[in-house]
């Protein structure tokens, strides 16, 4: 079966707001801490490479927004692609 654009399998990340790092950044640190001494090293490198980047993400400014739409091409209601048939 073919996916369709923007569908979850398009094997893309996805976009979280910042509660939502903030959230996972706190549950990575508590998992990390709550590991036990036999866990494996690769896993405990992994999570903590994951909760870097979460603070490097974290840290940086939020993104500008785009300012708004000014008059002309865009703005305002489109057209109908196909005039209506009567009588229907």
């Amino acid at each position: 079966m073919r996916s369709y654009e923007g569908q979850f399998s398009d094997n893309r990340p996805l976009r979280r707001t910042r509660e939502e790092k903030v959230r996972q950044l706190a549950e990575l640190k508590e998992t990390l801490r709550g590991m036990k001494p036999h866990t494996s090293p690769t896993l405990r490198t992994s999570i903590a490479a994951k909760i870097k980047e979460l603070e490097a993400e974290l840290a940086a400014p939020p993104p500008q927004r785009r300012p708004p739409r000014e008059e002309g091409f865009g703005a305002g209601p489109r057209p109908p692609r196909r005039p209506r048939r009567e009588g229907i």
